[in-house]
């Protein structure tokens, strides 16, 4: 289990905050019709809400879009990846659906239009993790992706040996939810502008529909 995420002054000096929540015994499998409704229940109300245009002016994508141009990354070009699924939908095209867990995760994330990280808890090396500033050299690999040497100054979450997560929309293929997981890791993700409250909303309503359609217990919530 963690103990702690640690964010550092340097990260936070640029306005991130995390919520965070635990989950143990969880049964990961392909999503059920109950999460599918879900999806589309979502789905209509994106649709009924936003077009492509009307999209990049909401005030909560235009927080994430700001906070990426603050960190030297173009959003039109490597989105927020709560935008890039709303987009999907705007576009005709549906989320993908991996499994349960990470299916909730990318629903909640477009109904509430905050990022949302899910990670298998026991891939997971210390008891502690640190939301820092990479250093250059260091090696990430994303899921589905090729590896990527970073550059100094990048914002990761990052255990004793690797670098889960490269914030606030990339993840990594060593700490994956696959049907083997039980214990889970869930981080909902804030920047500047963002009300708190938002983010720690959002990662309830992932803690209360993974245990309603996965299972499992809540171990502890925090916001940082």
């Amino acid at each position: 289990m963690i103990r702690d995420i640690i964010v550092l002054s340097d990260v936070k000096a640029k306005g991130v905050f995390i919520a965070y929540a635990q989950v143990v015994g969880v049964t990961v499998k392909e999503s059920s019709s109950e999460i599918r409704k879900l999806y589309e229940s979502v789905k209509r109300k994106i649709l009924s809400t936003y077009t492509l245009e009307s999209l990049k002016e909401n005030p909560i994508v235009k927080a994430y879009r700001r906070f990426y141009w603050s960190i030297g990354i173009d959003p039109t070009k490597q989105r927020p990846s709560s935008e890039a699924l709303i987009r999907r939908i705007l576009r005709g095209l549906d989320i993908p659906f991996i499994n349960n867990v990470v299916d909730i995760g990318n629903i909640v994330s477009v109904e509430t239009l905050i990022p949302i990280g899910i990670y298998d808890l026991d891939k997971i090396k210390g008891e502690v993790l640190y939301l820092r500033m990479s250093r250059s050299g260091e090696v990430f690999h994303p899921i589905g992706g090729s590896v990527e040497v970073l550059d100094s100054g990048q914002i990761v979450l990052a255990d004793n040996e690797k670098i889960l997560h490269v914030y606030p929309h990339r993840d990594s293929e060593f700490t994956k939810v696959t049907k083997s997981t039980r214990n889970i890791l869930i981080i909902s993700c804030g920047v500047s502008g963002v009300n708190r409250s938002l983010v720690r909303e959002a990662l309830d309503k992932v803690v209360q529909n993974i245990v309603r359609y996965a299972g499992g217990e809540l171990i502890g919530v925090r916001v940082v």
